[in-house]
């Protein structure tokens, strides 16, 4: 008896081996997917990570730039938007107390530049002031022709009343920082 319980022992142990051994090795797999699968997910979420990043730098690097942007497109001017360029050309005359009318704006087919021609009223020293402030704006600007005149011929009389002397200019400008 005692054999045979020996022998039942002996059985119930081995059987309990291999269901420890085929538990461990079902535990083991299942153990190796998911290390994989955790790697394949941190793989991933790296990635995206390194994009989020990526995306963040590259907003604040267009917000470090826009100050710049903005004075880039300030320079140039777009054939479809002229009227920005001829309003600083009539403030810069209306800040120096000069009356001033645009006569013609053309384009130049054969390469990009416009240009405009303008007529100017004021005393000889707000007229040289507008041409200080032409010749420093933001554009790329080249003075095709310059002509003062004075307008009155009796300086004496004009000085003596205390009126102040007239003089008229035409400018004709090209305006070399255009984008057609």
């Amino acid at each position: 008896m005692q054999f045979i319980l020996q022998k039942k022992t002996l059985i119930f142990s081995i059987i309990l081996f291999l269901f420890s051994c085929f538990l461990f090795l079902f535990l083991y797999k299942n153990i190796s997917i998911n290390k994989e699968a955790l790697q394949l997910a941190q793989e991933n979420w790296q990635t995206e990570n390194k994009n989020r990043e990526n995306a963040r730098l590259l907003t604040s690097s267009i917000k470090a730039i826009e100050s710049e942007r903005a004075l880039l497109n300030t320079h140039f001017v777009q054939s479809s938007d002229v009227v920005p360029f001829l309003d600083t050309i009539e403030k810069l005359a209306k800040n120096v107390g000069v009356k001033a009318e645009i006569i013609s704006v053309d384009i130049i087919k054969d390469i990009p530049a416009l240009t405009v021609e303008m007529k100017a009223l004021g005393s000889f020293e707000t007229i040289y002031k507008l041409i200080m402030l032409l010749e420093n704006s933001p554009y790329n600007l080249e003075f095709v022709l310059v002509d003062i005149q004075s307008l009155n011929m009796q300086d004496e009389a004009l000085n003596k009343e205390g009126k102040s002397h007239q003089w008229s200019a035409t400018f004709k400008i090209k305006l070399l920082s255009f984008v057609n």
